[in-house]
């Protein structure tokens, strides 16, 4: 199935885009490289819909944090997500304070192509046993919306 055509740029396309523009075309490159989608899915998955590189690292255990993030960061350059931080006076002791979400734009192109249904990635997170510190983890508090 050929996913959908972007919206057009005004200018016959979207190859080129300004900065801070949302290339749809390399959105889908960038999210379907197999390694990146895991990370989706469970970004998607994660009860918040906003996972710490912790809780990606237990998610994806083939995967260092190191990888993780530079994944993340392939995916921010091109608006797939977005990183959120607490405020610093807001954070909390040994806990993470970035925290990780999908864009509009992203939840837009995915849900017009048939890409990491919610519902779907919520029950197979849900279904992932957890460590106590990845419990606690994902029942912190995020960043106001």
């Amino acid at each position: 199935m050929k996913p959908e055509t972007p919206p057009s740029d005004g200018a016959g396309g979207t190859s080129g885009a300004s900065p801070g523009s949302f290339d749809a075309w390399l959105a889908l490159q960038k999210a379907t490289d197999e390694k990146r989608a895991d990370i989706l899915a469970d970004v998607v998955g994660h009860p918040s819909g906003m996972p710490t590189v912790e809780e990606l690292d237990y998610m994806n255990p083939p995967l260092s944090e190191d990888a993780i993030r530079r994944h993340l960061h392939a995916l921010l350059d091109v608006g797939v997500v977005r990183e959120r931080e607490i405020e610093p006076g807001r954070r909390l002791r040994d806990f993470p304070y970035k925290f990780y979400e999908l864009t509009e734009d992203a939840r837009d192109l995915f849900d017009r192509n048939g890409l990491f249904p919610e519902a779907a990635w919520k029950r197979q997170y849900r279904s992932v046993e957890k460590t106590e510190r990845i419990r606690e983890v994902e029942s912190m508090p995020r960043p106001d919306a």
